[in-house]
């Protein structure tokens, strides 16, 4: 599940702060606050035929993480929406796009933690790259890692922040194992979701996930729930246990990097039958077909 270097990229026109530059003269400064602590936060776009899914969601999401963050300044919707439009038009992109959008607090007037030491900011990054969803849908393979999420007395997930230690020490431990990702437990030993994307369990025809008490408010998380609800397939939001996971019929992820993706292994057990399960399928189809009618027309 490694990515590879897209040749369509080696080009591309990335937007800092309102200037559009090559990637390869992009940088911010050793003062910005995401350099000095990881102090910034940031959203997954993904472009569908000209159109952003769930792009207002996104942008309430990144807007409520800075609120909690006491960022002086946010910009709008709409300052956003037209930043992202001219980088898409920068490099000619309509589908098949993936963006990542990053808010940072600003610039510091020297090194240091405290935020009044920001006196210039905030620092807006807008990197779209051509990139499909990362993951193979014929089935993931995932280990449990030793690494636990925090919960929201440590550090509340609903902040969609940019330090990204936890993260990347479970994937070190999921690469380690030759797993494609690793599953995170919450504090309390429940499933809280992988390194990178939510989990969805099907036992006895009904979907189950994690309550977003140690996982972020997933938008495709949202997006499938509302999906069941809609089309009549039993689901609730709960805490569930490895065990719960181990008997599964079926397991999926979701996210917007990597949409729906089906999960047949986990730590060495064999998932349902280790096919992509019915409900699965299903789910899949109808979020393509949301995919294909709805979003905000970007370009």
């Amino acid at each position: 599940m490694l990515q590879t270097f897209n040749e369509k990229n080696r080009d591309l026109i990335v937007n800092i702060n309102g200037k559009l530059v090559h990637r390869d003269d992009a940088g911010v400064s050793p003062f910005d606050s995401v350099v000095q602590g990881g102090d910034a936060v940031w959203e997954g776009l993904r472009v569908y035929n000209g159109r952003i899914f769930k792009l207002t969601e996104h942008l309430d999401r990144l807007r409520n993480s800075a609120l909690a963050l006491a960022f002086v300044e946010i910009p709008s919707h709409d300052e956003l929406i037209e930043q992202i439009k001219r980088t898409l038009a920068a490099n000619k992109m309509r589908d098949g796009v993936h963006i990542r959008l990053t808010l940072t607090r600003g610039v510091k007037i020297t090194s240091g933690m405290d935020p009044r030491l920001n006196q210039a900011g905030p620092t807006l990054i807008v990197l779209a790259e051509h990139k499909p969803p990362v993951y193979d849908k014929g089935g993931l393979t995932l280990i449990t890692s030793s690494v636990r999420r925090f919960g929201p007395d440590c550090m509340d997930p609903k902040i969609h922040h940019a330090n990204l230690i936890q993260s990347i020490l479970a994937k070190i431990e999921a690469n380690n194992a030759g797993a494609d990702d690793a599953l995170m437990l919450d504090p309390r030993g429940f499933v809280a979701e992988t390194n990178a994307t939510h989990v969805f369990l099907v036992h006895a025809g009904r979907v189950i996930t994690s309550r977003d008490v140690a996982c972020p408010e997933g938008i495709t998380r949202a997006t499938v729930l509302d999906l069941c609800e809609k089309n009549d397939i039993p689901c609730e939001a709960k805490d569930f246990s490895l065990t719960e996971v181990y008997r599964a019929d079926e397991m999926f992820c979701t996210g917007t990097m990597g949409e729906l993706a089906a999960v047949t292994k986990v730590d060495g057990r064999t998932i349902g039958d280790g096919q992509i399960g019915p409900i699965t399928q299903r789910l899949s189809t109808l979020f393509r077909a949301l995919t294909e009618s709805e979003g905000v027309e970007v370009v």
